[in-house]
């Protein structure tokens, strides 16, 4: 049994990662996946929310905008996402001004596209949230 994964993270601009990891943790649609090398096959949608990559004493810190999750039965893990960002990639003003931005379109009382403010709101927060631990 290996110890470990391979996982890729692919985005519309081409791959964003690729590493080896002993443990990744992110939200599906069906609650927090916790996993570990020789995980079950599986293919998930994967919410805006925390992803976290360990490997040995490294861990890295995403903030991920959904997509998809898929592990291969011989220890691949696949994610597919419109967008993510390391900790430390995440300007923290851009952020900000981007909650604003959705926070003041959820409140404006004419036509508004409501599903895409309260999207751009939880990724600001994500990204927020990332910055804050």
């Amino acid at each position: 049994m290996k110890n470990n994964f391979e996982v890729t993270i692919l985005t519309p601009y081409g791959k964003y990662l690729s590493m080896t990891a002993d443990f990744l943790s992110v939200k599906a649609s069906n609650g927090v996946l916790g996993i570990l090398p020789n995980h079950a096959p599986l293919i998930t949608e994967v919410e805006i929310s925390k992803l976290v990559i360990k490997n040995g004493n490294s861990t890295l810190k995403y903030a991920i905008s959904g997509g998809l999750l898929h592990i291969k039965k011989d220890t691949q893990i696949i994610i597919m996402t419109p967008s993510i960002e390391r900790s430390d990639e995440i300007d923290k003003s851009r952020a900000l001004a981007a909650k604003e931005r959705a926070e003041k379109r959820l409140l404006e009382k004419n036509e508004v596209d409501v599903l895409r403010a309260q999207a751009a709101l939880s990724r600001a927060l994500n990204r927020l949230s990332l910055l804050e631990e």
